[in-house]
Parts: C-alpha cells; sequence; structure tokens
C-alpha cells in the first residue's frame, strides 16, 4: 500500500507513520509539508490508497487545500486529521468528500483503527460527533460557495490562493512560471466562475470557508439552539 502524509509539523508526522505502520507495516509512506508539495508528490509518484492531510497547511487557508487535492486527484481517498473540533469546520470538510476527519488528539491506537476503517470503506468521524456531523446544507453559504470553487481549475484554484495572501499578477506569474497575460485570463475566469467582479470581492468570499468564520458559524448556531429559560 501507498500512504501520502501532509502536515507540516514533524513530531506528529512520526505520530501518522507510526499509526500507518500498525495499519500496514510494509506499506510505502511519502510525506510532504505543504499543498503544492502533496500535489508535486502525487503527480510525480504512482497512485496513493490514502492522503492523511492537515488542514493548517503552509500556502493555504481554510478548507481550499482540500478542495485543491480533491480537484486534481479526485480519486483518491482524503482523510483530514486536525486539532479543529468544529462542527461546522468538520461539515465543510466531509461536503467536500472526503473519506474521514480525524482529531490530533486521538490516541496512536485511535488513529490506527480509524485509517483502518477508512480502508475498509467506511467513513469515519470522531465518536463524539457521529450522528452531529454532516455535509453542510444546500442553502449554506459556505456550501454555495465550495460548489463554485469546484467549478474552478486546479490552476486557478492555486492563483486565487495567492490572490488571497496579496500577491500581485506579476509575483504570481513569477512563482508560477507562466506569463502576466495568463495570470490575467485566470483572474478573469476567476471572478466569472465565482460571479464577483473584483479581487477583492474574491477574496472577501473566500473568507467564508476560513476557519475563524466557519468556527463563528458553528458557535452562532449553537446558541441559536439555546432557550431562553436555559441562558
Amino acid at each position: 500500500m501507498r500512504f501520502l502524509i501532509v502536515e507540516d509539523h514533524p513530531l506528529f508526522r512520526e505520530a501518522l507513520e507510526s499509526a500507518l505502520r500498525m495499519v500496514a507495516p510494509a506499506a510505502d509512506i511519502v510525506q510532504a509539508t505543504s499543498i503544492d508539495g502533496a500535489l508535486e508528490q502525487v503527480s510525480a509518484a504512482a497512485e496513493f490508497d490514502l492522503i492523511l492531510l492537515d488542514l493548517s497547511m503552509p500556502g493555504t487557508t481554510g478548507l481550499s487545500g482540500i478542495i485543491r487535492i480533491r480537484k486534481a486527484f479526485p480519486k483518491i481517498p482524503v482523510v483530514i486529521v486536525s486539532g479543529y473540533q468544529d462542527r461546522q469546520i468538520m461539515s465543510g470538510a466531509m461536503s467536500l468528500g472526503v473519506s474521514g476527519y480525524i482529531l490530533k488528539s486521538s490516541s496512536k491506537q485511535d488513529l490506527a483503527q480509524s485509517i483502518g476503517e477508512v480502508l475498509r470503506g467506511s467513513v469515519c468521524v470522531p465518536a463524539a460527533y457521529r450522528g452531529l456531523v454532516r455535509p453542510l446544507r444546500a442553502s449554506d453559504p459556505a456550501q454555495d460557495l465550495l460548489k463554485r470553487l469546484h467549478e474552478l481549475t486546479p490552476q486557478q484554484l492555486r492563483v486565487l490562493e495567492m490572490l488571497k495572501r496579496g500577491l500581485q499578477n506579476k509575483q504570481i506569474a513569477y512563482e508560477l512560471k507562466i506569463s502576466e497575460t495568463t495570470v490575467k485570463v485566470h483572474v478573469s475566469d476567476i471572478l466569472r466562475k465565482l460571479n464577483v467582479l473584483s479581487r477583492t470581492k474574491a477574496i472577501v468570499e473566500m473568507s467564508r470557508i476560513d476557519f475563524a468564520t466557519l468556527a463563528a458559524g458553528d458557535t452562532a448556531a449553537r446558541r441559536e439552539r439555546v432557550r431562553p429559560d436555559q441562558q
């Protein structure tokens, strides 16, 4: 079997590799420390059986890292391994078709058990959240944005991330080794597909799937469910 760990913290990479060895001792395990590095690894290597992905990675914000990997390699199962425990963040990840969501606070045995469940075809979420985590509803603004983001090409998603980082066309062209004219074409297509009129509006839209925004939405939803006599 062949696995890819996408995690920028060396100690947790070791923990994930150890858990994977419990499931498949002879597996080929590859590591990456960024989304770009992960995409390069998958592009250059044979098919992977599973990708373990941390949400907080260099070069990406919010759920966009999942979108980039799922868009480029939709057939490879992806499991999120994260410290975020907000239901809205978990629900957003599940809406993107991941095969599981594992908390970093899990023991090595629990990590191995969850990974084993996914390899057997199940979808795993933390036991405490089963029945509470489900894909975002179609009426949710974040779900609408995720749908529109899926219309972007892998290169356009990368350009959008760079726009969010504040890079100008010249800088994007340099990093991607393409012409400024090509960058301008990508930006125009991004604005059209996101149905916005400016780069600033595109960045504002992307904030809907940032962790802080999603977590705030989850907190607000919980407060609305609390009756006045419970406050």
